[in-house]
């Protein structure tokens, strides 16, 4: 029995800014971010879209009646998490109107841990081949206004149906995971902001694609030409032509080539995002699938899955036959072409008010014009935390 994607979405605020604008604001070449880490536009997340919005945006767009009756569990993947004890899967699961017999979670494992989401749906799906499992990997990237940071900013959600007799992409049950108790990026309870060790990171994601390859290769007797394409985790997209430069030894020319022309289609949509933590790599998947020509069925895709602190996973996806025609380019163009860009000062106007709450446990969100069938957060009413669809909310 096949396992893996039947169907996937992903969402990003209707907000971004322009990197060039943002680098001359810094007295910054604008070369050392368009070339430097690779990005061209940044999404921005205002105050009504959290991370349960997000997803709840990127999901409604792929469940049918159908879907929400057979899901039987929502598995939510953060590393902005809105409640220290609440899963933000339970206001997902009641905002998406999904039958209430479904186990309903929130993971934590910095950027991985929407894989581990997934590995979870497929150990479910196997026992029981009639479930579906919706798997959601929503973040916010934010490190505030002129500092190291800044520039690797983003916001979006990733939403994919995972399901026996997949319509995308079916995974191999054989993978690779590795485990190491560092300390290159990682943000306290008590801090806003994430700290990290910009340099040791990289080290440390290098490292981790490595051991991953290497114990899968070892495992599974493989070679990278086994694969029609590779796929990274991209917090920004310099990041993965460094992890197919350090591939390099063991490509050959041809190899190297191919891989190389398929990243450019990868990270088409993670160039003008930005780094959404958990959903990185599944947006470059969406991109590849999207933006790729002569992408065949049966072609067989690396993934490496990179979460700083450190846990990182190298595992395979099959392409399906007519996996083309359950993909939403359209609307994921449409959605991106129709963003409004924001000036500096409006950016960091955004980035420097939080939600205020009051003494009673209350904040109203001032929620501005978006998209009448989008969700938002609109507020806090005695600590609880209020979603409504935008058409309901008075603006």
């Amino acid at each position: 029995m096949k396992i893996g994607i039947d169907k996937a979405s992903f969402f990003t605020p209707p907000t971004y800014v322009d990197m060039v604008e943002l680098a001359e604001a810094r007295d910054v070449d604008p070369n050392k971010y368009l070339i430097g880490i690779g990005q061209e536009k940044m999404g921005i997340a205002d105050k009504a879209y959290d991370v349960v919005a997000m997803a709840a945006n990127a999901a409604q767009q792929i469940l049918s009646d159908e879907d929400k009756e057979e899901i039987d569990m929502v598995l939510f993947a953060t590393e902005t998490g809105v409640d220290f004890s609440k899963a933000g899967a339970t206001w997902l699961h009641d905002l998406l109107g999904i039958q209430p017999y479904a186990r309903s979670i929130e993971l934590k494992q910095a950027c991985y841990s929407a894989t581990a989401g997934i590995q979870l749906a497929m150990g479910h799906i196997a026992l029981h081949p009639e479930s579906k499992v919706l798997v959601l990997a929503s973040d916010i990237a934010k490190y505030g206004v002129n500092t190291g940071g800044e520039p690797t900013q983003g916001a979006g959600a990733v939403a994919m149906l995972l399901s026996a007799n997949p319509n995308i992409l079916a995974l191999e049950t054989e993978s690779a995971s590795y485990t190491a108790d560092i300390d290159d990026f990682w943000r306290p309870t008590y801090s806003d902001y994430a700290y990290v060790d910009g340099k040791y990171s990289n080290e440390a994601y290098l490292n981790t694609l490595m051991a991953t390859w290497n114990h899968y290769k070892e495992k599974q007797k493989a070679e990278l030409s086994d694969f029609e394409t590779l796929l990274f985790h991209v917090p920004y997209t310099k990041m993965g032509r460094k992890a197919l430069q350090a591939l390099e030894d063991e490509l050959d020319e041809e190899t190297s080539a191919r891989f190389n022309e398929y990243y450019e289609a990868a990270i088409v949509y993670n160039n003008i995002v930005g780094n959404i933590y958990t959903g990185s790599l599944y947006l470059s998947l969406i991109s590849l699938l999207e933006q790729a020509e002569n992408l065949k069925a049966g072609a067989r895709i690396g993934m490496f899955s990179y979460g700083s602190g450190a846990v990182g996973e190298f595992f395979v996806g099959e392409l399906q036959e007519d996996y083309q025609d359950y993909l939403m380019r359209e609307t994921h163009e449409e959605l991106l072409d129709h963003r409004t860009k924001l000036s500096i000062s409006e950016y960091e106007e955004i980035l420097s008010n939080p939600v205020e709450i009051d003494e009673e446990g209350n904040a109203t969100i001032d929620v501005q014009e978006v998209s009448p069938q989008n969700f938002v957060f609109v507020g806090v009413d005695q600590h609880r935390r209020q979603y409504d669809k935008a058409s309901n909310v008075k603006q």
